[in-house]
């Protein structure tokens, strides 16, 4: 089973179940609160996340992502949480317009 690790979340684990169609259910399947404004339909950057190692094990970017990058509203090592599929271990960090104030956030 492949898992993600949030390193500015107390190094959070979560556990990518085979059914999960994104990151951001992955997420909700471990109860983590993550910030997302559109229900996770690839409408907007809230939910968006830094990766720090795996990149390598992410679906391949999605149209939406694809125009968020190329508008300069996602950088080349940021993903949708909503559009990206985990395919293997994962590094991540919240970016600081992501987090929520009532977690606790390593920075």
């Amino acid at each position: 089973m492949a898992k993600i690790v949030i390193e500015n979340l107390s190094g959070k684990v979560v556990n990518i179940h085979p059914q999960s169609r994104s990151i951001l259910a992955a997420l909700q399947n471990e109860r983590v609160d993550w910030m997302y404004a559109c229900g996770g339909k690839g409408r907007c950057t809230t939910c968006k996340l830094i990766v720090v190692a795996g990149q390598e094990h992410l679906s391949e970017k999605t149209p939406a992502e694809i125009r968020y990058e190329q508008e300069g509203k996602l950088a080349p090592n940021e993903r949708l949480a909503c559009q990206a599929r985990a395919l293997g271990d994962l590094r991540v960090r919240v970016p600081d317009e992501g987090k929520l104030p009532h977690l606790k956030y390593d920075d």
